[in-house]
């Protein structure tokens, strides 16, 4: 018996993996050079005048080759997959029993965006974690079941764990804003701007889970970091890695809803 024929949450979940996988694989090279930005000191920019999306980009295939642009895929693979599943999976759960499948209003549309990120994002703030280290070229694991059990040997819960309020005040407003656009409008140009927008609002906010997730024993909470960075850079250092996340950000969301819909219309859960 197809067991998905009966249990329309595991449809939900595994279309929004679908969808998640390609997404991820996709535009894993954004996500990489945008941690890469973020990780950038003043120093390096003093030594080598100021660091961009292109020189990042040139600088990986240079010392990392093609392949280095992917760095980090099996933690954001572990992280993402899962991760747009379970998303997917809370907002048709709260459609169905809280809405009984109608269409719903902006201001719902916002609040289920916001509820379903906060709680997929918190389940995966470990993997999270590997994925930023992974990515930044100052860690080195192997594998992310090692690296979560030298994580937690080292650093303990709060290691697991760290940067996990910035992440939902980045993921958070990002989700219930496009989700918002994206249910109120069938135009593909105010999802964009949406996108755009959302990723500008939450850009600080991704500085932080950055350099938490990076250097845990080095802050003393998200208000040292700020400081820190502001000291560092001023505030140009909390849009550090803008562009890239703003490309990614926006294109994934709109290409993870669009196989979403069709992958949905496909096992029968629209």
């Amino acid at each position: 018996m197809d067991i998905t024929s009966h249990h329309p949450i595991l449809k939900a979940f595994l279309a929004g993996s679908f969808s998640g996988t390609f997404s991820t694989i996709l535009f894993q090279p954004l996500d990489l050079v945008k941690t890469r930005l973020q990780n950038t000191t003043s120093t390096v920019i003093s030594r080598h005048g100021t660091v961009s999306m292109v020189s990042t980009f040139a600088n990986i295939l240079q010392q990392e080759h093609i392949s280095g642009l992917w760095r980090g895929m099996v933690p954001s693979l572990t992280r993402c997959v899962p991760g747009v599943g379970l998303y997917f999976c809370f907002l048709d759960t709260m459609k169905s029993q809280y809405l009984h499948n109608r269409a719903p209003s902006a201001l719902e549309s916002v609040a289920m965006g916001v509820t379903a990120r906060c709680l997929s994002s918190a389940v995966l703030i470990p993997v999270t974690v590997v994925k930023t280290r992974v990515e930044s070229g100052v860690y080195s694991y192997n594998g992310v079941l090692s690296a979560l059990r030298e994580i937690y040997r080292i650093e303990g819960v709060k290691g697991m764990t760290c940067g996990l309020l910035p992440t939902l005040f980045r993921d958070a407003p990002f989700s219930g804003l496009y989700l918002m656009f994206y249910t109120q409008t069938k135009s593909i140009i105010p999802r964009v701007i949406a996108g755009v927008l959302a990723s500008v609002v939450t850009q600080p906010a991704d500085v932080l889970k950055t350099k938490m997730q990076l250097y845990p024993n080095k802050f003393n909470g998200l208000w040292a970091v700020a400081v820190y960075v502001n000291a560092e850079h001023g505030m140009k250092g909390y849009f550090k890695g803008l562009v890239p996340r703003m490309l990614r950000r926006t294109l994934m969301a709109a290409m993870a809803w669009t196989i979403y819909e069709r992958v949905s219309m496909k096992i029968g859960l629209k």
